[in-house]
């Protein structure tokens, strides 16, 4: 797979995990804030946030986000990093996800 074939896998894959508490997947909520591959396309690092600092299922989110990401064929490494610079707010979200939640 070339560059762009893997970061579309990583949206796509990323499109299949939820926050428990909301209909939307987390992409399409704008948590996540930075994908980058190594020049060699074997190491991953996604930084992403979470809706709140406490978020009960962030351990949950995570690792599926993790265990996901780990099944993209030739990475070797997959690191994912948790930030809340800049905190996350609602206009983050893509118009499909406003339009889910009721805010369109």
């Amino acid at each position: 797979m070339d560059e762009l074939q893997i970061q579309e896998k990583v949206i796509d894959l990323l499109k299949t995990v939820y926050d428990p508490e909301i209909p939307v997947n987390i992409y399409d909520l704008g948590l996540i804030y930075r994908i980058e591959l190594s020049d060699d396309q074997t190491e991953l690092a996604v930084d992403m946030t979470l809706t709140a600092p406490n978020c009960p299922a962030a351990d949950f989110i995570m690792e599926d986000v993790r265990q996901k990401l780990e099944t993209i064929e030739g990475l070797k490494r997959v690191d994912v990093n948790l930030v809340f610079e800049p905190e996350w707010d609602k206009d983050m979200m893509s118009d499909e996800a406003k339009l889910e939640m009721g805010m369109l």
